[in-house]
């Protein structure tokens, strides 16, 4: 196959997340079919027999199933996500990170999911024994109001577990990013200067967090190659976000996604548990059966839910062209992010579909040129 470096790290990448979206597939049948998951759950319950009366301690066995469940997908993808992260990172040039160093942050995640699934666990279990008609819309609700917290407390809470970050010493660039943001009537906290460089040769840059956590996040590796024009009109792309509220309808859009699959769950579970020797729904060895039936509800969706983002994604630009009135700064920057993060010209519409929560990198450029002729 004829293919330039960025088709093939990009191809490669994707077969990976194919890869281990079907190996996570194969596990919950898996577990659900060959009767792994009633062994696991039976685990949970022996070993909370030792101190408890079973009927009396459920959340005990919710939690030890979810913990076993989790150490066995984290050690199931360990081999894809180093590939993905690391590995394949190493072969196109992108990473600047050691193996020890990646692996440093993969089980800091690790440690957050498992925080964040054994709370999932037993709130959405607990929902099931109080309300076992309708727990899948107080869950629903529990979600959402979860989500909201973690969009506005990620900058001063999750990301600083990963990440560096110091307050920009660039006077005069801070000055006008904060000038910029007030001219967009967006108030932020502070403009800070993101340590990316220890992990990676790509740039980035963001608006982070809601409120009183909104900030401004520059890469330093952004910092370090483009001109205060170049992160001008970035930034005014991510401003646009704030402008158009697209963080709140992607979480109102989230949580309706997630009553659909948490509903998709509900009737699945309900019509499977004779065949699969659970319980009850109240069973945690359905747990499989739950992340099964909303993933393929994400998966339907999936095509669509990145449409609505590339158009997104394409007004920011809009608005970023008018507000600053410098095309020529927008083209150069976006050139240069399609190169430096290894930017893929020409994804087919399938790929696009799955995959591209962005256009690509030629269309916006297109579309600048466009703007800047008329």
């Amino acid at each position: 196959m004829n293919e330039d470096k960025a088709t093939r790290y990009h191809r490669l990448g994707r077969r990976a997340s194919v890869i281990s979206g079907m190996w996570t597939l194969t596990l919950l049948v898996g577990l659900m079919l060959g009767g792994i998951s009633v062994d696991l759950r039976q685990w949970a319950e022996d070993l909370a027999s030792l101190k408890f009366y079973l009927n009396e301690y459920q959340p005990l066995i919710v939690g030890l199933y979810a913990l076993a469940l989790s150490f066995v997908f984290d050690v199931a993808l360990l081999p894809i996500s180093f590939y993905k992260g690391f590995v394949l990172e190493r072969r196109y040039g992108m990473a600047t990170q050691t193996a020890a160093h990646w692996l440093k942050d993969y089980l800091k995640a690790v440690l957050i999911g498992l925080v964040f699934a054994e709370a999932s666990a037993e709130f959405v279990y607990y929902t099931i024994r109080r309300w076992p008609d309708g727990w899948w819309a107080v869950s629903g609700l529990g979600y959402a109001v979860v989500t909201v917290a973690l969009v506005n407390l990620a900058p001063v809470l999750i990301l600083p577990l990963f990440f560096r970050f110091k307050p920009l010493d660039k006077a005069s660039l801070r000055e006008r990013l904060t000038e910029l943001a007030a001219k967009a009537n967006t108030k932020v906290m502070g403009v800070y200067e993101w340590r990316l460089s220890d992990r990676t040769k790509k740039a980035n840059a963001a608006l982070a967090g809601m409120g009183n956590t909104r900030r401004i996040i520059l890469s330093d590796t952004l910092l370090a190659e483009y001109s205060d024009d170049e992160i001008e009109v970035i930034l005014a792309h991510e401003l646009a976000h704030h402008v158009h509220r697209d963080i709140w309808k992607a979480v109102i859009i989230d949580t309706v996604l997630t009553f659909a699959g948490f509903y998709a769950a509900h009737r699945v579970l309900r019509a499977i548990v004779p065949y699969l020797d659970l319980k009850g729904i109240d069973d945690p060895a359905g747990i499989p059966v739950l992340l099964t039936a909303a993933g393929a509800v994400a998966l339907l969706v999936k095509p669509l839910m990145n449409a609505q983002s590339r158009n997104h994604e394409r007004r920011a630009d809009a608005y970023a062209l008018r507000m600053t009135k410098n095309p020529s700064a927008f083209i150069s920057a976006m050139r240069r992010l399609g190169q430096q993060n290894l930017a893929e010209d020409h994804p087919s519409r399938l790929v696009q579909a799955f995959f591209y929560t962005h256009p690509p990198i030629n269309e916006r450029l297109r579309a600048a040129e466009e703007w800047a002729a008329s």
